[in-house]
């Protein structure tokens, strides 16, 4: 898995918490850790789906 694609998991998984805890504590700030929680697990998709069609592309260029 690409390093940034670790990274941006690290982030979702504390966002995570830091969403858990501040809707524990009954604040609403929890929405925005909510919202970064989901642009974090685009980006770690992103990379993981990019580092595939990369790989594959070398692979066809190998066999071609």
């Amino acid at each position: 898995m690409p390093r940034l694609a670790l990274y941006a998991l690290a982030v979702c998984a504390l966002s995570l918490a830091a969403a858990v805890v501040s809707f524990a504590r009954g604040s609403w700030l929890g929405v925005v850790w909510i919202l970064l929680l989901g642009v974090s697990s685009n980006i770690a998709w992103y990379y993981v789906r990019k580092a595939k069609n990369d790989k594959a592309a070398e692979e066809g260029l190998r066999l071609g």
